[in-house]
């Protein structure tokens, strides 16, 4: 595709990388059959491709841009499957990153908006903050019909995703267990522990039963992705650079760990928002790499396997969780369209809950149809947005193998929400 920026507007870092991805695209449409809103909605500029063009016109002009490019821009999921798929190599992520850090600093949106995209990073990204608003949150879920008739949609999602519940910080030691094999950070995360904190206990359990030390880095905070997706490019770099000092002070290790797909596509984004690259891994890919403890028992449960978008397109693993699963003794089933994202992508269930829960059914629909006993997801997003509408628990991965390899049975197959919204098959 052709561009015309200027050498002025060519000086700017972020914009010259902008310019060589677009450059790459041939608008071969490749991306439009893997991309989730085109899917759905048929609207070339809700493709790839469509918005590609759009950024660029967006960029090359500067300045505010037309309000129906932001709608579009608005409606990605950046779920990278076009990334995935794409023959030529375009850096997707680049762009609507830039795209959305652009609209952020020259377009106005209306009031109600500005205070939500305000409170979600203000709110998400503590985890206390996010604790207190969680218990909230159960005590308001009797209101989400009337918000819903309201139509305060965003209102009325964010108490969708609400547990029922609050689950309790199990204590686990965090020294390696036989054998020590090497010290590995595992990122503590916003709103995993708020939501999941039973996976950062499997974690450690399973991290320690491998053979690795556990380090919790003190100062460490958010990932910076909630910010980042925002478009609020220069919060999410002041958080990745207080993280990069944290794990700095906590010395050397093997791997910086992550158990929420999402923070570690942003972890391994590092490199490029803040010039320094850090050695991120995914549990999955992890312990993929490391070897499975030994299994203790072979439980034969079948288990759906959901691939987060995050993890199987923003950072490319795709075998290693299916095959784990399998190592440890369940009977694994990959539903069908599998590379289609849920519609949590983040925050998008919040800000675009109409086409969030389109997908959600779809992709509930889809994993429903393996008749599986447990549904496997590795990132906390898609966690809460399938629980809901779902008749078999969703936990994750990381729960399976410590439960096969000695640990506790997860919770969420003990006890099972008894009303759950059913999505046909």
């Amino acid at each position: 595709m052709r561009t015309a920026f200027t050498p002025e507007q060519l000086a700017d870092p972020e914009t010259a990388a902008s310019a060589g991805a677009i450059r790459k695209c041939v608008h071969c449409g490749f991306c439009t059959a893997t991309c989730p809103t085109y899917v759905l909605l048929g609207d070339e500029r809700d493709s790839p491709r469509g918005r590609i063009e759009l950024i660029r016109e967006m960029l090359e002009k500067g300045g505010p841009p037309p309000p129906e490019t932001v709608t579009h821009i608005d409606r990605c999921l950046s779920c990278l499957a076009c990334t995935t798929t794409c023959p030529s190599g375009v850096d997707y992520g680049q762009l609507i990153d830039h795209a959305r850090a652009h609209i952020e600093a020259h377009h106005v949106r209306p009031w109600p908006e500005r205070i939500l995209r305000a409170l979600i990073p203000a709110v998400l990204t503590r985890p206390r903050r996010l604790a207190f608003a969680l218990s909230l949150g159960r005590l308001a879920r009797p209101l989400e019909p009337t918000l819903q008739r309201l139509r305060l949609t965003p209102l009325a999602a964010l108490l969708r995703l609400v547990p029922k519940r609050s689950t309790a910080a199990a204590a686990v030691s965090t020294t390696a267990q036989g054998q020590r094999r090497g010290r590995v950070i595992l990122l503590q995360g916003c709103v995993e522990p708020a939501m999941a904190p039973q996976v950062r206990a499997a974690a450690v359990r399973l991290l320690t039963r491998a053979g690795f030390e556990v380090v919790l880095a003190e100062g460490e905070g958010c990932c910076g992705a909630l910010s980042h997706h925002l478009g609020r490019a220069d919060e999410a770099r002041s958080m990745a650079r207080a993280n990069v000092a944290a794990w700095a002070r906590a010395g050397k290790v093997d791997a910086i760990v992550t158990t929420a797909a999402g923070c570690g596509t942003m972890l391994k984004g590092y490199a490029h928002l803040v010039g320094q690259a850090v050695p991120a891994k995914d549990i999955l890919e992890f312990i993929g790499e490391v070897g499975l403890p030994p299994v203790a028992k072979a439980h034969g449960t079948v288990v759906a396997y959901h691939a987060a978008c995050s993890l199987q397109h923003g950072q490319q693993v795709k075998a290693a969780p299916p095959r784990l699963l399998a190592e440890a003794g369940f009977d694994v089933r990959l539903p069908a369209e599998g590379h289609l994202c849920c519609g949590s992508a983040g925050v998008y269930n919040i800000l675009q809950p109409g086409l969030a829960t389109r997908l959600r059914d779809r992709k509930a629909a889809n994993l429903a149809a393996t008749k599986a006993a447990v549904i496997a997801a590795g990132n906390v997003g898609c966690m809460a947005q399938l629980a809901p509408v779902l008749d078999a628990p969703v936990v994750h991965p990381v729960e399976l193998l410590d439960w096969a390899t000695g640990g506790p049975k997860p919770a969420a197959l003990e006890a099972p929400e008894p009303d759950r919204l059913r999505i046909s098959p």
